[in-house]
């Protein structure tokens, strides 16, 4: 190791006697761990430049951790001094990075902390299992060691066989460096396809394109095509957009008045005779909004996300005629008038500012909204959080310095009220350069070398068959669909799965489950995940899962939640109840979404029609800000639905093992259109511990098509004696 000028940095906080200690660097380890730092940003130009850092945000696993403080994959998180993976306190103790796919390597460089190897190797491996000795070190005495490779490996280990001190083996970083195999570098950025229409305000035949798409798309409920419409920063007049399926409207701006629409964007149910209950996917986004009459109709049910608006007037929920509607989301958004909610059954409206509300059906709930109504449930049904515990907005793309880039919001803690309206949001700029524009064709291949490559995905409109899964391996790795991109997995496999890493955001696209049953659709973390990403979350955002409907597709479970500290915002998860490749089991789907990770919050959980279970949560601390639920409508019979001694199975279900719970503003409703007969014992089930609560919860019976016996558990009014009438039977709290 180099010698030269020491610096003494005290560590972090320990609970031993290190604590006391201070950590001693070389002038020569900074400038080499800048080196590295250099060298992996530094785009590749010749042989040179040709090396990066591949470890870095990598699925990393180890022998032992000191605790929960210390997991493996902080050796990898780019923290130099802040961060560190440490061991037990015995020798042959082992940290190993999977660099996602096999790599030429070049150095390896190991930043210790006090406690330090005194004799080690480094190990390369293909799968994982049979390992080879790349280097092996007898003598380290701590610091920096930088050590030369050669070969190639995707599986990197340091195997430890000595400590130098009593304590166990500890790494701030473990950097693995060298270039990957497979050919030429897929180049980030580029134009955005065909299907995403850009306007600035002297674009010629704006209206005439928003009304040709609108015809193809207005009751395109299954169809293949996508659009997304994106609005330059200026100022447009006498526009009415309006919006059908899979269109996404959008303003480029970095804030809503950035670009204005005088005008509106509307969403209306002429296509279902008034009826909206079945508009969903689609979306709009960032743009400030003159409504022609004062007021803006936007009469959406499921999957429709309205986010960073801003309506100078009135937003009326409703279709014209106000036939019914089923549900929606406002997030991060100002309307300066009145919401006219009239006859929306439920709806979630989070971090916004409003002048007010009109009225309550079943179940409005509100968390961080300025001028939301003060919690009434059961009559009328609101229920309201003053702020919203966790949230960070979906990132989005924005036109600035005449290029594309995209804005990553950054994370907000008890919010309440917008990002935007008292100044500017906080948050990272990354240029389109960052990202692999992904076209229709593109295949699952392509797109994981873009991930190993360190570029972030930006879906084009279209539909992607995946014949492999898509892992995103990476810390605070963007996957960013337009115009409700849609991927379908082949053969079985997963569509995608996340590392246990920090900060990963998706966002804006939409999984249709394929023919061959998947075990899994999507999953956030593996199997047994146990990092703490409480400072930097990953965020599922308007990502939506559907099964059938657009033909025959199945799925053992939807979305499996393993990392803690998962933020679900806004997801509709759906077994078809309508549509094609649609039958109790023709579109088999038990399970919706299972969380096993711990302090995941979910604000607006749309899940619908399952099987079985439409959410199990087995994590600790767990938290839902709304949640909307259908049970399955196509229940052939009572025996079809009987969970042993229960009869049908619960809607939301809290397992045994939880001790730590808390959700509000819960409905279930049933159409047991099949078997009228069928009768539900509950739709939640939980145990009873002094640190699970549920507040503002209820059941219905559409109709009188099927019946819930009670709310949660054994308590809440049973719906029978309301006959066919539709009326909810409520709890305020439980226990």
């Amino acid at each position: 190791m180099p010698v030269g000028i020491s610096i003494d940095v005290p560590p972090p906080p320990r609970r031993r006697l290190r604590d006391l200690r201070l950590r001693r660097f070389t002038a020569g380890a900074l400038l080499s761990s800048l080196a590295g730092t250099l060298l992996a940003v530094t785009p590749a130009t010749g042989a040179a430049a040709a090396e990066s850092l591949l470890s870095q945000g990598r699925t990393t696993t180890a022998s032992s951790t000191e605790g929960a403080g210390y997991a493996a994959s902080a050796a990898v998180d780019g923290n130099l001094t802040g961060t560190r993976w440490a061991s037990q306190w015995q020798d042959d103790q082992w940290i190993q990075v999977d660099l996602g796919r096999s790599a030429q390597l070049s150095r390896a460089v190991l930043t210790w902390e006090a406690a330090y190897g005194k004799s080690y190797e480094i190990l390369a491996s293909d799968n994982g299992t049979d390992w080879r000795t790349v280097t092996t070190v007898s003598a380290g005495d701590g610091g920096t060691d930088e050590l030369s490779l050669s070969g190639s490996g995707r599986y990197i280990r340091m195997n430890g066989k000595d400590r130098a001190t009593g304590y166990g083996f500890s790494l701030w970083e473990f950097q693995v460096y060298g270039s990957t195999d497979g050919g030429t570098n897929l180049p980030g950025g580029g134009d955005l396809g065909p299907n995403v229409h850009v306007f600035d305000p002297s674009t010629p035949g704006v209206q005439a394109k928003l009304d040709a798409v609108f015809q193809e798309q207005e009751s395109a409920q299954f169809g293949a095509a996508r659009h997304a419409f994106l609005f330059k920063p200026g100022t447009y007049n006498g526009l009415n957009a309006q919006i059908g399926f899979y269109t996404q409207i959008a303003g480029l701006g970095l804030r809503p008045d950035d670009t204005t629409i005088n005008g509106d964007v509307t969403v209306d149910a002429g296509w279902f005779n008034g009826n909206a209950t079945q508009n969903f996917w689609r979306g709009a986004e960032g743009l400030a909004l003159n409504p022609v009459s004062g007021t803006n109709r936007w009469a959406v049910s499921q999957a429709s996300s309205f986010r960073r608006m801003h309506v100078k007037g009135g937003l009326n929920l409703a279709p014209n005629g106000y036939g019914w509607a089923s549900g929606g989301y406002i997030a991060d958004s100002k309307i300066d008038g009145q919401v006219g909610n009239y006859s929306q059954q439920q709806w979630y409206t989070r971090d916004s500012s409003i002048g007010g509300w009109s009225n309550s059906v079943w179940n409005q709930t509100f968390s961080g909204v300025e001028g939301a109504p003060a919690t009434s449930f059961p009559e009328p049904r609101y229920t309201t959080l003053a702020n919203t515990p966790i949230s960070r907005e979906k990132p989005y793309l924005i036109w600035e310095d005449n290029q594309y880039k995209v804005f990553a919001p950054d994370k907000r803690t008890n919010a309440r009220g917008t990002t935007w309206s008292s100044g500017t949001p906080q948050g990272k700029k990354l240029p389109l350069s960052s990202f692999y524009v992904v076209k229709p064709g593109a295949t699952a291949a392509t797109i994981n070398q873009a991930l190993d490559q360190g570029l972030h995905l930006l879906f084009t409109p279209g539909v992607y068959h995946v014949d492999q899964t898509i892992n995103v391996n990476r810390a605070d790795t963007i996957v960013l669909g337009l115009g409700l991109a849609t991927i379908i997995p082949d053969n079985g496999v997963t569509a995608m799965r996340v590392a246990d890493v920090d900060g990963v955001r998706l966002a804006g696209f939409l999984i249709d489950a394929g023919a061959v049953n998947s075990p899994t659709l999507l999953e956030v973390g593996p199997q047994g995940s146990g990092a703490d990403h409480a400072a930097n979350p990953t965020t599922v955002q308007d990502v939506y899962i559907r099964i059938g409907g657009a033909g025959p597709g199945k799925a053992t479970t939807s979305m499996v939640v393993n990392s803690d500290d998962t933020i679900v915002d806004h997801t509709w998860v759906w077994r078809a109840d309508h549509g094609d490749g649609v039958g109790w089991e023709t579109n088999r789907a038990d399970y919706g979404v299972r969380v096993n990770g711990d302090d995941v919050l979910a604000t607006g959980l749309f899940v619908e029609h399952f099987n079985k279970y439409d959410v199990e949560w087995y994590g600790e601390r767990g938290r839902t800000v709304f949640f909307q639920n259908e049970k399955a409508y196509d229940a052939p019979n009572q025996a079809a639905i009987q969970n042993g001694s229960t009869r049908g199975y619960a809607a939301y279900r809290v397992d045994d093992s939880v001790d730590t719970h808390e959700a509000w503003g819960l409905g279930s409703y049933c159409f047991y259109n099949v078997d009228p007969t069928i009768i539900q014992d509950h739709a939640f089930k939980t145990p009873v511990k002094p640190g699970i609560k549920f507040h503002s919860l209820l059941t219905v019976s559409l109709s009188g098509n099927g019946h819930f016996d009670h709310v949660i558990n054994d308590t809440g009014a049973s719906t029978v004696p309301n006959g066919s009438s539709t009326v909810p039977s409520t709890v305020v709290a439980y226990p």
